[in-house]
């Protein structure tokens, strides 16, 4: 894996530690970060970068000035658009829509924000440095900012994709090794909890437990770490019926026995030693709802996640039941799928009859 931008700089500045030894944290810090957050520290420090280069006209400061850091919440906690031309904070987003790193001048949606701060205050814990984010007011006033632009959040994917949309993509995956690798992907990523893209592709052979398969027909299966919980405190999950089915059919139509247990698939239907990527999962469920006939954009990978609890909410599967396959640590975050199954058979919406 490529080194982060600023990841080696930032250990570099550690005090007393030999070049080995940076070396030997830097390969630390990338094997205990999931390649996703190591994407997102590299995005938000060009971000940070830029913003702070066009609003300032120089780079960021390691530790950052206090006023720098509260500029940065209140310049991302406005809209701009009926700012002055001149107004330095619209000036300096007008710049960063030009470089591609901001897509308008309204005001960031508050999850966008605190994911930055939390990338600019680890590259501060990189180089044992306070950040200024820690500060008294700017933690007041990341907070009052928070509130003055909350809105509900975004679904991930427009819509849940629910049992008869998995019917509906599985009618598309043919016989071939494509088919039934995409079919083994869809039912494993939906039936095992809902799994985002990033653990269906970190899934191994050695993930799999094919000792129940033939008298249970059922599947154990081990994630190495998800986004909520580390690798020694994953629990196990089961893959049972259909869904274990398509996933063993795959495994030995593949002939895989060790290594990655979704792969790429050649041109000429040859099955490749690369595993598939987080974005490679997402393809394949674009490719799969455009055959399906259903509209572009519809649904995203996300939707696997969103679609199995809401699924579950549809058969009166209790949420605690759900919750244990799906891994959710926030019981709030999964009650607002079954809240949106569940309002209109609420009793208490219809005290007037």
């Amino acid at each position: 894996m490529a080194e982060p931008m600023g990841m080696g700089v930032a250990l570099s500045e550690v005090e007393g530690l030999s070049a080995a030894d940076r070396a030997a944290l830097l390969d630390l810090y990338q094997r205990g970060t999931p390649p996703n957050t190591l994407r997102a520290y590299e995005r938000d420090l060009i971000y940070v970068t830029a913003w702070k280069i066009a609003r300032f006209g120089i780079e960021p400061a390691w530790p950052e000035a206090e006023h720098v850091a509260l500029r940065f919440v209140l310049d991302h906690s406005v809209v701009l658009t009926d700012a002055d031309p001149e107004d330095a904070g619209r000036r300096a987003a007008e710049a960063l829509i030009d470089q591609g790193l901001r897509r308008s001048l309204g005001c960031p949606a508050p999850a966008t924000l605190d994911r930055r701060i939390a990338s600019w205050r680890t590259f501060h814990r990189m180089r044992n440095l306070p950040s200024p984010f820690d500060a008294p007011a700017l933690r007041a006033a990341r907070a009052k900012a928070r509130r003055a632009t909350a809105h509900r959040p975004e679904r991930k994917s427009k819509h849940p994709i629910t049992r008869d949309i998995v019917e509906g993509l599985i009618a598309t995956c043919g016989s071939d090794l494509r088919g039934l690798r995409d079919a083994a992907v869809i039912l494993t990523g939906w039936a095992s909890g809902g799994r985002r893209r990033s653990e269906i592709a970190g899934l191994l052979f050695d993930s799999i437990d094919f000792s129940s398969f033939e008298e249970a027909n059922f599947l154990r299966l081990s994630l190495l770490q998800t986004k909520t919980t580390d690798a020694d405190k994953t629990p196990g999950l089961v893959l049972k019926g259909r869904a274990a089915q398509a996933l063993v059919t795959w495994v030995k139509a593949a002939s895989i026995g060790d290594g990655f247990l979704f792969r790429a698939v050649s041109k000429s239907g040859r099955v490749l030693d690369r595993g598939l990527s987080s974005d490679g999962i997402a393809y394949i469920l674009r490719q799969r709802l455009q055959a399906a006939g259903l509209p572009a954009g519809v649904a995203s990978a996300h939707g696997l996640r969103s679609g199995f609890l809401t699924q579950a909410a549809l058969d009166g599967a209790p949420m605690a039941a759900a919750m244990r396959l799906s891994l959710h640590r926030s019981a709030a975050e999964a009650q607002r799928y079954y809240d949106d199954v569940d309002v209109s058979e609420n009793p208490a919406a219809d005290l007037l009859g």
